[in-house]
């Protein structure tokens, strides 16, 4: 049952073959690209939630979730070598484990790249919020917030949550709606973006973290990294601690895969995927240590201390001690670029939507191709309206988490069908292969794993049994019998919807636009 209806994997490429999308992203490229998707809200952003769980201690939580994500990279780059098609996990799922995992790879992996493109979202206005407030423009504090916000004082039963150590209540996070019903109209329009663009948003990202670097690393002083382990390494299930920090921070890292999505566009896909893969994780994961030491040297990382408050840690930190205008620089590089997350996550939902619409897993309708900008702007919007909502609703924490969720999720199926295929197709070609894949794939696994359940019960793991449960019901109810694979529809395999999506501006612009 579990294993019925794989797509092999020459009918993949054959399928997306009739697409003939323009190959034309390098290993530059597809790096930039990686590296525009992982640097975004993870850094800027939850450097706070790391600090509120583990202290000084999200030190480790750094690393423990860098290392999981090496370990995934690794084994994504095998998979998205051999089959350089869109799709992502999904595409890989239905291939090596069948429709039905496929399926839910698929619906966790709207949590991935919907659900993460709504925190992003938030994280951004937490910046403009405050960017706003600084001078002299602060929304009232019912509209820098969503109801949702986790509760750190009681007010009559009410939500509410801290500004500069007072209690607000939170109503509907305004500035994080708007933000990403503006990326949903650029999308749905299809206004193209070069490359070079996408490369300078990089850099001020980099250039800015650099700049925080430089000014916090002298302030960094022994006695702020004591205790380093208030709330010790944590339990799976507790949802605190170093391994409930990773589990949190693992977002700051998401987003590296995005680069696998990208591959029908790639130029010799075989040698760019993996290094577009490995070298933005590797780049991204120094950045992130220097700047989680240096935050925490510099004033501190106590949990319920001041930085574990902030909406904007990097720049509240360069405030703190001594440089309010290089803060304020800083949070106007937050806000000048994390758009371009949003951006990267919305196209690689619609995309991967698109695909399992393609096979007939989804209504066909929801694949409609707008005739004047040649988007499938149908989804894009019923995807633009939901993340929306989940921005103006919910705080940055609870989103990231359930984001990771469904990426932990997806990421240990992929390792499992790299590990499959090993057995059941020794003999296919692989570009890449590898390197100790019987050591590395179940230590990815294992590692996906212990952060899932370091996420903490409730609310995500609860949240994600309900999703699923919610996707299985859709699948059986609805997607089996209309699936491409199912008896009967076997004459729709070949050609139905090959055609549909004309060539976009926002793929053959360049990467600036995601997976």
């Amino acid at each position: 049952m579990l294993f019925q209806r794989r797509k092999p994997l020459d009918l993949i490429l054959e399928t997306a073959g009739k697409r003939a999308l323009t190959r034309q992203l390098g290993a530059f490229d597809l790096t930039m690209l990686g590296i525009g998707a992982v640097i975004g809200t993870g850094i800027f952003v939850l450097t706070a939630v790391a600090a509120n769980k583990a202290g000084p201690g999200m030190m480790y939580s750094f690393v423990i979730a860098g290392i999981v994500c090496a370990l995934t990279a690794l084994i994504y780059s095998e998979i998205a070598a051999m089959v350089p098609v869109s799709g992502s996990a999904y595409t890989y799922s239905y291939a090596v484990l069948g429709e039905l995992i496929a399926w839910m790879v698929g619906w966790a992996l709207i949590l991935e790249y919907a659900v993460a493109a709504g925190a992003v979202s938030v994280g951004w206005s937490g910046y403009a919020n405050g960017f706003l407030a600084q001078h002299g423009l602060g929304l009232p504090d019912f509209l820098t917030a969503g109801p949702f916000w986790i509760e750190h004082v009681k007010d009559q039963g009410d939500a509410v949550h801290l500004v500069d150590g007072v209690a607000h209540k939170g109503g509907f996070n305004l500035i994080a709606f708007l933000l990403a019903l503006g990326v949903t109209g650029l999308l749905a329009a299809g206004t193209s973006k070069s490359a070079k663009v996408t490369a300078v948003l990089v850099l001020i990202k980099i250039v800015a973290l650099m700049a925080f670097i430089a000014l916090a690393f002298p302030k960094v002083q022994g006695a702020n990294f004591e205790p380093m382990l208030p709330n010790g390494w944590g339990t799976p299930l507790s949802g605190v601690g170093v391994l409930g920090a990773a589990a949190s921070i693992f977002f700051a890292y998401v987003g590296f895969d995005a680069v696998s999505t990208a591959a029908e566009e790639t130029r010799n896909p075989n040698r760019n995927i993996p290094i577009g893969l490995i070298g933005s994780l590797a780049i991204c994961t120094i950045i992130y240590l220097l700047v989680a030491y240096t935050a925490v040297g510099s004033m501190g990382a106590q949990p319920g201390g001041p930085l574990s408050e902030s909406k904007e840690p990097l720049a509240f930190v360069l405030r703190q001690i001594g440089h309010p205008m290089v803060g304020d620089l800083v949070g106007f590089a937050a806000i000048l670029a994390l758009p371009s997350v949003v951006l990267m996550m919305m196209f690689g939902q619609t995309r991967i939507l698109f695909t399992m619409s393609r096979d007939g897993l989804l209504p066909d309708k929801l694949s409609a191709v707008h005739p004047k900008f040649h988007t499938p702007h149908v989804i894009t919007w019923i995807t633009g309206i939901f993340v929306a909502f989940f921005a103006a609703l919910f705080p940055v924490d609870i989103l990231a988490d359930i984001s990771n969720a469904g990426t932990l999720f997806a990421f240990a199926a992929v390792a499992i069908g790299v590990m499959v295929l090993r057995k059941t197709e020794p003999s296919r070609a692989r570009p890449f292969r590898t390197p100790l894949v019987w050591i590395v794939g179940p230590l990815a696994v294992a590692g996906s794993l212990l952060l899932f359940f370091s996420l903490g019960w409730n609310p995500t793991i609860k949240f994600f049994v309900f999703w699923a449960i919610a996707g299985l019901l859709v699948y059986f109810l609805y997607a089996r019998r209309r699936s491409h694979l199912a008896p009967g529809n076997e004459h729709l395999l070949h050609g139905l919807g090959a055609e549909r999506l004309a060539p976009d501006p926002l793929v053959h612009e360049g990467p600036s636009t995601g997976p």
